[in-house]
């Protein structure tokens, strides 16, 4: 146990200041537009900046999903040119998702629903897609065994 750090406190308190936003993070979950999201001073506690932000967390939370399904590449692509195309998809999608970790550690309700909630719809959407595509592969595949 650090013998800095004060009984009952989430963190150690610091005299000096620029150990002064260490002191003003918090611990665990709140409500409300008084947060800081990824950047200092950002949403800078106005309810139009802070919806905004939710919104950049919906949306960063909903691409990493639907770029987590594997990019259709067809057949007969190069394969420098298939694993270049795959690695840019997760070059973004990695990166989204540790945004995401980012703001999630915000602590606030709202940018935690919006992410998660983000992240449903996108594997919704992805898993949607992937099984339509499979359904017509297979209804393809099917026609052209009867006809044979």
């Amino acid at each position: 146990m650090d013998m800095n750090m004060p009984t009952g406190q989430d963190m150690p308190m610091y005299n000096n200041t620029n150990n002064m936003m260490m002191m003003m993070m918090r611990m665990s979950f709140y409500w409300g537009k008084d947060a800081t999201v990824l950047f200092s001073g950002w949403p800078n506690h106005s309810v139009g900046m802070y919806i905004l932000a939710i919104f950049f967390v919906f949306f960063l939370a909903f691409t990493a999903e639907v770029l987590s399904m594997q990019p259709l590449i067809k057949r007969g692509t190069s394969p420098f040119l298939g694993g270049f195309i795959q690695t840019c998809v997760f070059f973004f999608r990695i990166s989204f998702t540790y945004l995401l970790m980012l703001a999630v550690m915000s602590f606030n309700g709202g940018i935690f629903i919006a992410a998660v909630v983000g992240h449903s719809l996108g594997f919704f959407i992805a898993k949607t897609r992937a099984l339509a595509i499979a359904n017509r592969e297979y209804k393809g595949s099917s026609s052209n065994t009867n006809s044979i």
